[in-house]
Formats: C-alpha cells, sequence, structure tokens
C-alpha cells in the first residue's frame, strides 16, 4: 500500500469513495458532486482543497480531502474534510498512514493544528480520533447555508 498526493486521474475512483462514506452515513442522496466539479475544485486554475489518497494494487482504498482555514484565536489550521477508507480495508493501518500524511502537509504547511468533524454515532471514528490524541468538541453547532439547490 502507498500513501501519496492525490491527481486529477484520482478523481473517478474519489468520487467513489466518497459516494460509499454518504452510504455509511445514509445519506447518498445528498451527493450532488461531480468528477468534473471535483477536477476543477481540486486541479483548476485555483484549486480549494488538497488531496491524499492510499492505493493498493492501482485501486484507490483511502481518501483524505483536506483544505486550509483561518482561526482568528491560533492561525493556520488543516481542516480534514473527509478521511475515508474502503469498507473492505478499515481496520489495517490504512486510516492511521493516511492520517499521519495529512499530518506532515500541515507541519509542512505552518499549521498550527488539524481539526475534522464526525458524527456523533460514528463510534470507530470517535474512536480513532481520540487515539491519534484529537480534543471532541461538544459545545459547537454546525450551521450551513445551501447556495447549490435548484
Amino acid at each position: 500500500m502507498n500513501v501519496r498526493k492525490g491527481t486529477k486521474k484520482d478523481i473517478p475512483q474519489v468520487l467513489d469513495l466518497i459516494k460509499e462514506l454518504a452510504e455509511f452515513e445514509n445519506a447518498l442522496d445528498q451527493v450532488s458532486n461531480t468528477v468534473e466539479r471535483l477536477e476543477n475544485d481540486g486541479f483548476g486554475e485555483s484549486p480549494v482543497y488538497d488531496l491524499f489518497v492510499a492505493e493498493d494494487k492501482n485501486k484507490i482504498i483511502g481518501i483524505a480531502i483536506t483544505f486550509f482555514r483561518y482561526s482568528t484565536w491560533k492561525g493556520k489550521n488543516l481542516y480534514i474534510e473527509d478521511l475515508v477508507v474502503s469498507e473492505n480495508f478499515r481496520r489495517k493501518g490504512v486510516g492511521l498512514k493516511i492520517f499521519d500524511e495529512v499530518k506532515k502537509f500541515a507541519k509542512n504547511s505552518r499549521c498550527v493544528g488539524i481539526s475534522l468533524q464526525v458524527l456523533d454515532w460514528n463510534k470507530t471514528g470517535i474512536n480513532f480520533y481520540k487515539k491519534l490524541k484529537m480534543t471532541l468538541d461538544n459545545e459547537w453547532i454546525n450551521c450551513y447555508l445551501n447556495l447549490d439547490e435548484k
């Protein structure tokens, strides 16, 4: 297994993993992203995310999609939008290897921290992040305005 920065040619397999995650979260019907949008947003003129992939025998088995955010209190942070490992490869160290690569990237990018969200019912995810010594916060409420509705 190899963990590396993702490329534009990886996007079709990446979208498959995004859909696998959405299915796991019982929200597949909410995925409206496309290969074209992912290619443009990650590899176009003004990329807004970084992609890390874990591959085994030329098949992508895990991903992390990250972007920078800024905390007025702390400074530059790396946000992990999604860290996904294909179901058949979970509990084999793939997530940890991806996270380690993301952590290296964050340090090299002079970030002061890494943040993410995990669903409160995802006990496996919560335990994984606790093992990484991440702090879980129960105070903040997520807010979102959908601008993509038709």
